[in-house]
């Protein structure tokens, strides 16, 4: 038996700190996400810490965030507010269970979540992740179909370039190929939209797109081809982000509200990315003008620091389920996680730091500003497009022969190592959304990196 002292309180957090923000001796046991693994650990890019637009790596670099993380940290990083909250809340209650129990926070937040959302959308159904909501919106789809006599209402619509997540679901009605190959046939009873990328007609468009709006008939010849009477919801994101920002055309998303309420199919938004003040305004339903009956959120609802989703629910499918006994359970479904008493706290935090710094203003107070700084350049070598809107921008460049995705990730590595900027790519499309505190000097530095890097890399 060790007769040694156990580490004082000072000797363990020192030792839990090294470990946050040093190199670790071997990373061979993480197999990561969405990573070329083998690729990322010859030449890894490690980061240990984070505040405000910046984060730092293990060898104390500066790094310009010029995603807000994976599009989720939307108030920056480290904001006192949300660091307060978490802190105080693992010390007073570390977690509620959900499932016939509840405590006060999860309630407290849903009040302030359906005072943002668009008239209508007035109950909140708590997740834990992005896919964990647009799973559960598809089975609330479902189910409110079944409970009001209509239970042949099962077939999913979503679209090509889409992404909603990785659950079996979501892939099912994703339209990303490379999400979607590996895993089987997937759900049965799914069908796709046309996406409404055209570079030929809107290369280069400022703002939405003009030519388009005839693809959302799309889904009057998806009606034709299977039936109104057997489509459950349309599934589609505002804005597709991780396809390389994919505009609606003017007029569009009013269309396919039209055409749902035509033929009584659910119109499901997700707003992942767009959610949160990405494009100005709370989410992009409001900044278009068009509800949906069903809004998935994630991501920028807790500022990216405590995994967290909601899924709003319109007025009139949540009553549907509101018939039956009083003891009798609405909805089969719920995840351990629910309303997380960690992730109410930063949520909470997080929606008082939006509203005090009137930070869903940004989008459109600066939306000028980041659309003729993105624009400057398309005059670069390679670049065939650019797409904005609100604080959201895609370069897409010219693919190199036999090696597409090889120009743009190249320039993502470079930015990185040598110029100290985060940035994502998909495919040739290199794709931006800086937290929403950014302001014009980031900006600048921003396009400044990212023209030197293009007209640099062959």
């Amino acid at each position: 038996m060790s007769t040694e002292p156990p580490p004082s309180s000072q000797a363990l957090a020192d030792h839990y700190a090294a470990q946050a923000t040093q190199a670790p001796d071997s990373m061979d046991a993480f197999w990561m996400p969405f990573t070329a693994n083998r690729q990322f650990k010859a030449r890894p890019r490690l980061l240990a810490s984070a505040e405000g637009m910046y984060y730092r790596d293990v060898d104390g670099r500066q790094i310009l965030d010029g995603t807000a993380g994976l599009w989720c940290c939307n108030a920056g990083h480290a904001r006192p507010r949300i660091v307060e909250a978490v802190s105080r809340q693992i010390a007073t209650l570390d977690f509620a269970p959900t499932f016939q129990m509840g405590s006060p926070l999860p309630f407290v937040l849903a009040e302030r979540l359906v005072e943002l959302a668009p008239p209508g959308l007035d109950h909140v159904f708590y997740t834990n992740s992005g896919s964990e909501s647009v799973d559960t919106a598809m089975k609330i789809a479902l189910a409110y179909h079944r409970a009001r006599g209509e239970g042949q209402r099962t077939r999913f619509l979503g679209r090509e370039k889409g992404y909603h997540g990785v659950g079996f679901g979501g892939i099912s009605v994703g339209g990303l190929p490379n999400n979607r190959k590996w895993f089987g046939p997937l759900l049965a009873g799914v069908d796709h939209l046309r996406h409404t990328l055209d570079i030929e007609r809107n290369a280069f468009s400022q703002g939405l797109p003009e030519h388009g709006v005839e693809l959302a008939e799309d889904l009057e010849r998806l009606v034709a081809l299977h039936d109104a009477s057997t489509i459950a919801a349309v599934i589609i994101e505002p804005i597709s982000g991780s396809a390389g920002v994919v505009l609606p055309p003017h007029g569009y998303l009013q269309r396919i509200r039209q055409l749902c309420d035509k033929h009584g199919i659910v119109l499901i938004f997700d707003e992942v990315i767009t959610g949160f003040g990405r494009v100005g305004k709370a989410f992009a339903a409001q900044r278009f003008g068009v509800t949906p009956d069903l809004m998935t959120t994630a991501k920028g609802l807790t500022n990216g620091c405590v995994p967290m989703g909601a899924v709003f629910v319109s007025h009139a499918i949540h009553d549907a389920f509101a018939h039956g006994p009083a003891g009798a359970i609405d909805l089969f479904h719920g995840y351990t996680y629910s309303g997380h008493p960690l992730a109410c706290a930063a949520a909470l935090a997080t929606l008082d730091t939006y509203a005090e710094e009137q930070l869903f203003d940004k989008a459109i107070e600066l939306g000028g500003y980041w659309q003729q700084a993105i624009h400057a350049l398309k005059d670069l070598p390679h670049v065939i497009d650019i797409r904005n809107f609100g604080l959201i921008g895609a370069i897409e460049l010219a693919p190199r022969k036999d090696a597409p995705g090889a120009r743009a990730y190249e320039i993502f590595e470079r930015c990185f190592h040598d110029a100290g900027l985060l940035i994502r790519v998909t495919g040739d499309t290199i794709a931006l959304s800086p937290p929403l505190i950014v302001e014009r000097e980031h900006i600048d530095r921003i396009f400044a990196v990212l023209a030197d890097m293009i007209r640099t890399t062959p």
